[in-house]
């Protein structure tokens, strides 16, 4: 049966006969819109933390609307990739202006989306009933990662060349499967045109399918669910105190209040965001580096190859991994499996399982090559916080009502973060690799140790209702 048509007042404006004109022919773009903005409450007690979300989309857009201008110029063939970015830096009307958006994108991405994660490490927005949104996120993290590692190579540079050497031999140390996984990735028994080819449909046709498909399920996810806040109460619950048309009493309409809160935050964004543009948009080389702005040299390797800022916390990891680390991870798993058995409340048949599991991790440890465990050591590092949500015990969601000393852990997590990140941007050293092993196993033990260090303590009262002060 066809829906009726609204009827409008002869007198209306004219904007108001073009919405009902529109809103009679296209009434699902207008649900949509009442359900995801005008109508889609959201709790009243958002802080700052809650504008990077908005950034990170406010970035996706802007990275899509410059790399299609840079397509029109850029020639992906190794004989011509470097030379036609010189002549969009150089020759093209407002060609420069576009590459260090694009490039200054790419990192301001990164900033946002890690700012927007820790929020959600912060206020526990990974727990139940918001898993699902965790996961897409982290799905998102990923493609981000494919997608920059992609567009890293398309400069053809020295330090583009090289970075995409490197990372793509590290797949030939997976057992079996390695070299073979390598050559497909190249397209070639070394980087060259084939490989800058398929990094090039990738980065601009394949991943950014993916991304926002991911980014549209992940704010489907998050509008079914409802948002979290900074005091982890559930303002749509059951329970929820409501008013007499069925909306939360700790709510308020997403538009315009929290629309208004955005474009404040945009505003900000914007601003730092064209700075860095027209006055710093290397970075000091953290977000161009120098060698890139050389072209690739196969038979000239630089003094000190290492990938962008965004990749190095998981890089320090990679390099962390020796033989000597290899020994302490089996002292670990030797003294985790041995502390179970010995205080764990549990069958004997899972104890022995237990035992048999930790002597086969310790073979796999002793016959495969560090390298391999490097690898598997930067995957992991990323694939861990797919499991986040099912990693914390606590009572209590917002880290506002956990324990105090939970505070100073999250603080010295962030910390060794930063600490690892400027880490892998350094040359190989011995001090720095100490660091570096240290600071991986803090990271591991963070997550891997969170479903008893995040029971330890006794939690502040949460309220009943979301505490919100004006400002």
């Amino acid at each position: 049966m066809a829906a009726e048509f609204k009827e409008i007042s002869p007198n209306a404006s004219a904007g108001a006969k073009l919405g009902n004109w529109l809103e009679n022919r296209f009434p699902t773009l207008f649900e949509a819109y009442r359900f995801h903005m005008s109508e889609y409450y959201a709790p009243k007690n958002f802080n700052v933390w809650y504008i990077f979300g908005s950034l990170s989309l406010l970035v996706l857009v802007i990275q899509i609307v410059t790399g299609i201008f840079l397509v029109m110029h850029y020639k992906p063939d190794a004989a011509l990739a470097f030379g036609s970015v010189e002549y969009i830096m150089r020759d093209v009307p407002w060609g420069w202006l576009i590459r260090y958006m694009h490039s200054t994108g790419a990192s301001a991405f990164f900033i946002v989306v890690y700012l927007h994660m820790f929020r959600g490490l912060m206020y526990g927005s990974y727990r139940k009933p918001r898993e699902l949104v965790w996961l897409f996120g982290c799905m998102i993290f990923l493609a981000l990662m494919a997608e920059a590692f992609m567009g890293y190579l398309l400069p053809w540079g020295q330090m583009s060349y090289w970075g995409a050497q490197v990372i793509v031999n590290l797949f030939s140390a997976i057992p079996f499967i390695g070299p073979d996984l390598a050559l497909l990735i190249r397209g070639d028994y070394v980087v060259g045109d084939a490989t800058l080819n398929r990094f090039f449909s990738f980065h601009v046709i394949a991943v950014p399918l993916v991304l926002l498909g991911l980014v549209v399920a992940h704010l489907l996810a998050l509008h079914d669910v409802g948002s979290n806040n900074p005091d982890g109460i559930e303002i749509k619950g059951p329970d929820a105190p409501k008013d007499e048309k069925g909306h939360p009493l700790d709510g308020i309409p997403f538009h315009p209040y929290y629309t208004v809160h955005d474009i404040f935050g945009v505003s900000v964004f914007l601003m730092v965001f064209s700075a860095v543009i027209v006055f710093a948009p290397e970075m000091g080389g953290y977000f161009l580096e120098y060698n890139n702005f050389i072209p690739a040299d196969p038979f000239q390797t630089p003094p000190h190859i290492a990938p962008v800022w965004y990749f190095t916390p998981f890089y320090s990891m990679l390099r962390a991994v020796t033989t000597e680390m290899v020994y302490v991870l089996i002292a670990c798993v030797v003294g985790a499996a041995g502390f179970a058995v010995l205080k764990g409340k549990m069958s004997s048949l899972f104890k022995a399982v237990m035992v048999a599991g930790a002597a086969v991790l310790v073979a796999l440890l002793l016959a495969i090559d560090a390298k391999f465990w490097g690898v598997v050591a930067m995957g992991g590092g990323v694939v861990i916080l797919f499991f986040l949500p099912w990693l914390d015990n606590s009572p209590v969601k917002s880290i506002r009502y956990r324990p105090t000393w939970h505070k100073y852990l999250y603080a010295v997590f962030v910390v060794n973060f930063l600490v690892l990140s400027y880490l892998g941007t350094l040359p190989p050293s011995v001090i720095g690799g100490r660091i570096s092993q240290i600071g991986t196993l803090f990271y591991f033990g963070f997550f891997l140790l969170m479903p008893w260090w995040s029971r330890l303590g006794t939690p502040k009262p949460v309220p009943s209702r979301v505490v919100f002060h004006p400002h």
